[in-house]
């Protein structure tokens, strides 16, 4: 009996392994989290996202849909620009049977992974470019405020406000600065509400008729004075941009960047009259720096002609404001000039024929700035008072004479001036300059003119005495040889004689000297 119910039991116990097994072949064929595979070398990929494990796919292709759709899903947690790194990765390998992940679990897994690999958030932003400066703003509001903060320096009664337009002269969307008149604005759409009404077409009548009456010269009474016209004098380049906190600047702190007074290099042309001193004072900037400034300045004795551009610095903010203003003032004026040719005298010859007087009038004009600085000035009505009474000078067209240097090369071994220790025989005050040179050295004439004297004279030893057109005489002495001789006519650069030791001299050298009205003057103010 008990043989008969083992082997009862043997025989249940192999049905309920046969059915398991059976069970088993089932559930693989039919649960849809497990595919049948085909055997083409790796056929199933685990994706990594910034290596954490996001799924299982078949193809990698899908993937690529998935993360799309996990990025869209993280902007849409912020309004700002939203950077989180994305780095994916795959691992493949080759199986029979595989469990695949559906795309929606894979794309909200890689949804919580970005999510905890934000890398920032972006703001949306503002950079104003102003030349080379550039500032950053959070919002349009702030570069509008930052820009009138600029034009309320001179504009006090608010009657012009700054707008903001695309530039259309760029293919990007640039925006560039409108500065626009309250007052004009108001007057257009008064004229626009008259045009629709019956006093427009009367007032459109009356401009007909006003532009047929001839045209009354105005009165001082009629013009509006004040602001006339405000824009600025940099160009102004506004464009969209995402950026970090860090990277923005406050607005309190870019007005003050932007309006204050900086230091900037600008380029000053020498007109009649100046000195370096007066340009550094002009200019309000140490004689010392702007000596520093120019290669082409030594030192305060340097020459400066009239036409020499010079570089200084002025005080001028980052955005700078053009305006003009049309204003009333009186004053006294002087005259112009009037001055009189003569065609015998030399231009460094002038006589003053008449004194000047002061004249007092009442002016209307337009004055017109950059910031601080009148640039131009243009009188729009102007009522005499007195007149002014011109200064009249006589002047000389005649171009005078050049003078160049007497020798080529040679060293300077003597200035003009006081001297500590002369040669015996040799005045304190040396009334010329020497310049070191070989015995038989070429000397020529520095200027055109007439020999007045040629041949030996005392202390000079041998020396040549030459007279120019312009009243001026020049001296060479220590000579070895004279070429020429009295009552000769030379060229500017004819050899005249060879340089020597003779008379009271140390060493082969030549001295040279030019006299005006019959006193010696530095020769080096005078060589060309």
């Amino acid at each position: 009996m008990m043989k008969m119910i083992s082997r009862h039991y043997k025989k249940m116990k192999i049905a309920y392994i046969k059915v398991a097994v059976f069970v088993s072949l089932v559930s693989i064929f039919f649960l849809p989290t497990y595919q049948k595979m085909e055997s083409t070398g790796d056929n199933i990929f685990t994706v990594y996202l910034n290596d954490t494990q996001v799924g299982i796919v078949e193809s990698p292709e899908d993937v690529d849909r998935c993360l799309i759709a996990a990025r869209r899903r993280l902007a849409g947690t912020s309004d700002e620009l939203v950077l989180a790194d994305s780095e994916l990765r795959y691992e493949g390998s080759e199986v029979l049977w595989g469990k695949i992940d559906d795309l929606k679990s894979i794309t909200a897994n890689m949804t919580e992974v970005l999510k905890k690999s934000v890398k920032e958030t972006l703001n949306r932003s503002y950079t104003v470019k102003i030349n080379e400066y550039t500032v950053n703003l959070a919002s349009t509001e702030e570069v509008l405020a930052l820009l009138q903060a600029s034009i309320n320096r001179y504009d006090g009664d608010n009657e012009y406000y700054v707008d903001l337009v695309l530039d259309g002269n760029r293919e990007l969307n640039v925006l560039t600065t409108q500065i626009c008149s309250t007052k004009e604005q108001q007057e257009e759409e008064e004229a626009a509400e008259e045009v629709m009404s019956s006093a427009g077409i009367d007032a459109a009548l009356d401009e007909i008729f006003a532009d047929v009456e001839p045209a009354k010269e105005k009165d001082f009474a009629d013009y509006e004075l004040g602001l006339m016209s405000l824009t600025f004098g940099d160009t102004v380049e506004v464009v969209e941009s995402y950026l970090q906190d860090y990277e923005l600047t406050s607005l309190e702190n870019a007005i003050e960047e932007v309006t204050k007074d900086q230091e900037k290099e600008q380029i000053y042309e020498v007109v009649s009259g100046d000195t370096l001193s007066q340009i550094a004072l002009k200019n309000e900037i140490p004689l010392e720096d702007l000596i520093a400034m120019n290669e082409t300045i030594e030192n305060e004795n340097s020459m400066i002609r009239v036409g020499d551009e010079l570089i200084v610095t002025v005080p001028e903010p980052e955005l700078s404001v053009e305006r003009m203003e049309e204003v009333y003032y009186e004053e006294d004026y002087e005259a112009e000039i009037v001055y009189v040719d003569n065609d015998d005298w030399y231009t460094t010859q002038t006589q003053t024929l008449q004194e000047p007087s002061a004249g007092h009038r009442i002016v209307v004009a337009n004055v017109s700035y950059r910031n601080q600085e009148e640039t131009g000035r243009e009188i729009l009505k102007e009522e005499i008072t007195y007149e002014a009474v011109p200064k009249i000078v006589e002047r000389g067209t005649k171009i005078p004479p050049t003078y160049i240097k007497p020798i080529s090369g040679g060293r300077q071994s003597s200035g003009f001036g006081r001297r500590k220790a002369p040669t015996r025989g040799a005045s304190s005050y040396h009334k010329g300059i020497d310049w070191a040179t070989p015995t038989g050295t070429a000397v020529m004439a520095s200027s055109a003119g007439t020999v007045a004297k040629a041949g030996w004279g005392s202390g000079y030893g041998y020396v040549v005495y030459i007279n120019h057109a312009d009243g001026r005489q020049t001296r060479y002495g220590h000579l070895s040889k004279v070429l020429v001789s009295p009552g000769q006519t030379v060229a500017q650069g004819q050899k005249i004689a060879l340089s020597g030791n003779t008379g009271v001299s140390t060493g082969p050298h030549v001295h040279f000297e030019i006299l005006i009205g019959g006193s010696q003057v530095n020769p080096l103010n005078y060589l060309n």
